[in-house]
């Protein structure tokens, strides 16, 4: 029976150790993350299936120290996995399985390596994403490709819509190459580096709309940050106006209500200054929920966006 050590969180953690279970494998110790109180919690909990199914799970603030890497070299199991860990696992650790450390990345490498690699395809726009299952190296998601299973992105979803998906991938990726990697027939290949960047964190202050843009692109903002993250807003003198869920109207045009936020037709629709025309489904103003049917009207300071 081939055994491992595995750090893993969010839903992709647990997709992924449940496929190392249903394989036969002897996960001998997790490493999972302390949730977060502060953080919006809608993925399921890692701590759990180890409850469930008698496996030793421990939350260090950091798995960088002398005790977890020396608690990890005891076990000497074949394999280390990673699946969504927040942290950057370094040498001893990566070093400590006899057959390899491998992780789980949600992108389809060499593109979009780095964080919230969902959140970035979508704001950039891609029709296409996936998870891939690589070597671990001192640089992340930099080492040589095993295997990876793509999944396509509408024009209309979410970010949390694709994550659900890439999490379904990440899982099938990792069930047809698991019994390759046990019997050690599996081919890495290298990626070029060149095909692809690193991208950084998200804050909440980067769903900022910028008006400047045309409407396609403030619509991939809105669904790269709409629920359960912060969402796209702007600071109007009305108030607050936050942007939950938009319609691409028209990709190309500036009108001559270009920076208008209009009532037309029953539907409040934006022309920002970029071109295009942009239909707000679901937004609020202040807290509020904002309605074109909403008998107060749209109020004054809403009717130019931008200058």
């Amino acid at each position: 029976m081939s055994s491992a050590v595995v750090f893993a969180y969010h839903n992709v953690g647990i997709r992924c150790l449940r496929v190392l279970l249903a394989g036969g494998v002897d996960v001998r110790l997790v490493v999972t993350h302390e949730d977060d109180p502060a953080e919006n919690l809608w993925f399921g909990s890692v701590r759990q299936v180890c409850l469930e199914n008698g496996i030793q799970c421990i939350t260090p603030a950091s798995p960088n120290t002398p005790e977890v890497e020396a608690q990890v070299a005891a076990l000497d199991a074949d394999f280390l996995f990673s699946f969504y860990y927040r942290q950057m696992l370094k040498a001893p650790l990566l070093q400590a399985a006899r057959l390899g450390a491998y992780n789980m990345h949600g992108s389809l490498l060499p593109h979009y390596r780095g964080r919230a690699p969902v959140n970035w395809a979508v704001l950039c726009g891609e029709r296409e994403t996936g998870a891939t299952l690589h070597q671990m190296n001192v640089k992340p998601d930099n080492g040589p490709i095993i295997d990876q299973f793509a999944v396509p992105i509408l024009p209309d979803d979410t970010a949390q819509e694709v994550f659900e998906k890439v999490t379904v991938a990440a899982e099938l990726c990792l069930y047809r190459t698991l019994p390759k990697l046990i019997a050690g027939t599996v081919e890495p290949r290298q990626q070029d580096l060149s095909q692809g960047a690193y991208f950084g964190g998200r804050r909440p202050e980067d769903g900022r709309i910028d008006w400047q843009q045309n409407a396609r692109q403030i619509h991939n903002l809105v669904r790269a940050v709409t629920r359960p993250y912060p969402g796209a807003f702007s600071d109007l003198p009305a108030g607050r106006l936050v942007l939950w869920r938009t319609r691409v109207v028209a990709d190309l045009g500036v009108s001559a209500a270009s920076g208008k936020l209009l009532c037309c037709a029953g539907r409040i629709e934006i022309h920002p200054a970029g071109g295009g025309i942009l239909q707000l489904l679901e937004a609020e103003l202040s807290g509020a929920p904002l309605s074109a049917l909403d008998d107060r009207g749209l109020p004054d300071g809403m009717r130019f966006i931008a200058p």
